[in-house]
């Protein structure tokens, strides 16, 4: 198993630092000054970013279910933010929301949900 460890040296498929939202007052000023939009399963609070580099901050609150279940809505949305902020038209930054319905999704449900909130906002340059 040398090889498997080798590999997940060499390549890591986690998201970088710049590209987390960490901090509380990001969080804040994103939601105060940022535009809202939201289906059944999520709200996403977003902006045009200044950075060279689009930034993604997730909430779950304990509402969507345990430990378990918002671990899980995490890694989608880690996973779909991971695979298509590439194709985005520009820089953003946002907070995506988990509401309680999202605790059923599959990836193929979260990459639907948050690419149509993502097309509304104009991040595909349409």
């Amino acid at each position: 198993m040398v090889n498997g460890v080798i590999f997940s040296v060499l390549y890591s498929f986690g998201l970088k630092k710049n590209q987390k939202i960490l901090k509380r007052p990001e969080f804040i000023s994103l939601s105060q000054s940022g535009k809202k939009l939201q289906d059944a399963w999520f709200i996403v609070f977003y902006t045009k970013g200044e950075a060279g580099t689009p930034r993604l901050g997730i909430t779950v609150s304990k509402r969507v279910g345990n430990a378990v279940v918002r671990n899980r809505v995490k890694r989608l949305v880690r996973e779909w933010f991971r695979l298509h902020c590439a194709s985005w038209d520009g820089c953003w930054n946002l907070n995506v929301i988990a509401k309680k319905k999202a605790a059923d999704l599959s990836l193929q449900g979260v990459v639907l949900s948050l690419e149509k909130m993502i097309d509304q906002a104009g991040g595909y340059g349409h």
